[in-house]
């Protein structure tokens, strides 16, 4: 069930709806990204003298041109770790057009799912990016203390971050929250295990912009094989 509703939204890729939302979605993430990379840049041009006096010689050595070049791979991991929030509040932006696509194509017999205010899903984009984004943070102790471990550590608090918010979003299309609390708690294990599937994408530059669209479409199929028993 976790590997078919993967495969069956990779499948989908080249859907229309979902070629928009993968316009946008990667547009969005390049954004963030690149705004990212150009405040850790600029942090470290501000905090960091443009030379430095070399003991005992006289010279001095570019300090800033220096670092700045050495913040390339903290930017590089730090896209890795923000892909994450990034892919659960962009889960929530864009989710129903995705999932309206899956079920078009694959479940065209369900009624209209319930239409979610673009200032409702805003809210749980944003919701869901500081809830994310707080955990890895808080995490990040823990990568340093536990290096060997850090990227099982980071797979198993993601996976199971990406799919609680992702299952949330695709069932509340269509049930009452109670419901959805229910429906997750009796198949958590099923929730996390595609989290953490999705969850994998995220860790690969470029790879990783398209991830979170299919982990919107996967999360549509999960829920409704779960909905169906």
């Amino acid at each position: 069930m976790i590997l078919s509703s993967y495969l069956l939204a990779l499948g989908q890729i080249g859907d229309p709806a979902f070629r928009r939302v993968l316009g946008r979605g990667v547009a969005l993430a390049l954004v963030l990204l690149l705004g990212a990379s150009a405040g850790v840049v600029a942090l470290v041009a501000w905090a960091v003298p443009e030379t430095v006096a070399i003991p005992w010689i006289d010279r001095t050595a570019p300090l800033g041109a220096l670092l700045t070049w050495a913040a390339v791979p903290v930017v590089l991991v730090l896209s890795v770790v923000l892909m994450v929030p990034v892919a659960s509040a962009m889960t929530s932006l864009f989710l129903d057009e995705v999932a309206g696509a899956v079920e078009a194509r694959h479940y065209p017999a369900l009624p209209p799912a319930r239409a979610q205010p673009w200032s409702e899903a805003a809210r749980d984009a944003a919701s869901s990016f500081g809830v994310v984004l707080l955990a890895n943070a808080l995490a990040f102790g823990l990568y340093l203390v536990a290096a060997p471990l850090a990227p099982l550590i980071w797979l198993g608090l993601n996976g199971w971050l990406l799919g609680r918010e992702s299952f949330r979003v695709a069932a509340l299309r269509r049930l009452p929250p109670d419901a959805v609390a229910a429906l997750a708690r009796r198949h958590r294990g099923r929730i996390w295990a595609l989290g953490a599937v999705a969850a994998l994408p995220l860790a690969v530059p470029v790879v990783n912009l398209v991830a979170p669209t299919l982990a919107a479409a996967a999360f549509a199929h999960l829920f409704q094989r779960l909905a169906r028993g």
